[in-house]
């Protein structure tokens, strides 16, 4: 049985679900797409974008891992300070 989702087209699709995660800030919704855009590239043909898109990924990664480093970190000091006052059991 289809529901109205299935009607829409797949850039409406995609436009309401980004919508809705930025909304919600839903980073896992993002976290989820940057491990499946790979994947999803390459099945659709496109390899050397995949490779790309995994490179980029890690990339991001290594510098939020390492974002409290050198003059980054003192740039974002402000950041970590709010983040764990808002959490403090961190």
């Amino acid at each position: 049985m289809a529901d109205a989702l299935d009607e829409l087209s797949t850039h409406e699709l995609h436009d309401r679900a980004v919508g809705r995660a930025e909304k919600h800030m839903d980073v896992g919704f993002f976290w989820r797409l940057l491990k499946l855009i790979p994947a999803a590239e390459a099945l659709s043909g496109d390899e050397g974008e995949a490779e790309y898109d995994i490179q980029f990924s890690k990339g991001k990664i290594y510098d939020a891992l390492h974002s409290g480093d050198g003059q980054l970190g003192e740039a974002l000091r402000p950041v970590f300070i709010d983040y764990l006052r808002q959490h403090p059991d961190a």
